[in-house]
């Protein structure tokens, strides 16, 4: 029977909605990370009579067709790339992005990855580095005499050093927006990559070119809503649950039909 197969391709949807809600749950404290949602998309139809098919030799014809669909597909798991909160850190090389843009990390095999997570350290060399201890593209070197280290909002770096009171200026951090970013890959780790979907990486300046600001001192926080995600969760729940009775029916239909060929 149809119903079986069809029922079970929407067991199998609502399953990956779960996965993707449980994943959205579980990084609710995770820095910079984005939520991901699910969208679904109806499989082939089974044609038994097409709309407008001639009834008689007058040209009468059938107001609409016959088709039974067969199920349902998970279409994509697009990431929802709204701002999260800005949340205070007291750590002096932390940043967060106000608006659009990523930051720019050289990944040890030399390429390059995009991040919104601006937990930020300085590893032995005093250069500005990632959590797993990545570059931060592109390099700030901090002098190991420096007394005191900023960033604007435009993304300068800044630090006083022994005996001078003029601040003196590092670098220029830049920020990186592309054209599709919900096209990005994630690799993990907070990271993601350029795909084709995501058109190529475009530097710019902080406060600029398409890119918000920076706030020292600050990490944005995930854009994961636990009312959202409950919410979600209990309406996949309802829908496996919808699916799984019609898996029962069928059954019991199927079980009904073979009783009765054993009785004749």
């Amino acid at each position: 029977m149809r119903a079986l197969y069809t029922a079970a391709t929407g067991m199998a949807a609502q399953e990956m909605a779960v996965q993707v809600i449980s994943n959205n749950v579980a990084n609710l404290n995770t820095t910079g990370f984005k939520r991901q949602s699910v969208q679904f998309q109806d499989l082939l139809y089974e044609q038994q009579r097409r709309a407008g098919t001639a009834t008689s030799d007058q040209n009468t014809q059938v107001p609409y067709g016959i088709f039974i669909g067969t199920g349902v597909k998970t279409s994509g798991t697009p990431r929802i790339m709204s701002q999260g909160n800005l949340s205070p850190t007291e750590r002096t090389y932390d940043l967060a992005i106000n608006g659009e843009g990523f930051f720019k990390i050289q990944k040890p095999d030399g390429t390059y990855a995009y991040t919104r997570d601006g937990s930020f350290s300085t590893d032995g060399q005093g250069r500005l580095v990632t959590t797993d201890g990545y570059l931060v593209e592109p390099t700030i070197t901090v002098p190991i005499n420096a007394t005191s280290y900023s960033v604007n909002g435009l993304g300068q770096v800044s630090v006083v050093l022994p005996g001078v009171v003029t601040p003196s200026v590092l670098g220029q951090l830049t920020m990186t927006h592309f054209i599709n970013k919900t096209g990005l890959e994630s690799l993990g780790n907070n990271l993601y990559g350029e795909t084709a979907a995501s058109g190529p990486a475009v530097d710019g300046l902080a406060g600029a070119d398409g890119v918000g600001t920076l706030q020292q001192g600050y990490v944005e926080s995930a854009n994961v809503n636990s009312v959202t995600e409950i919410t979600s969760l209990i309406s996949a729940q309802r829908a496996y649950e919808f699916n799984s009775k019609v898996v029962t029916a069928a059954d019991q239909m199927l079980s009904t039909t073979a009783q009765m060929f054993r009785a004749s």
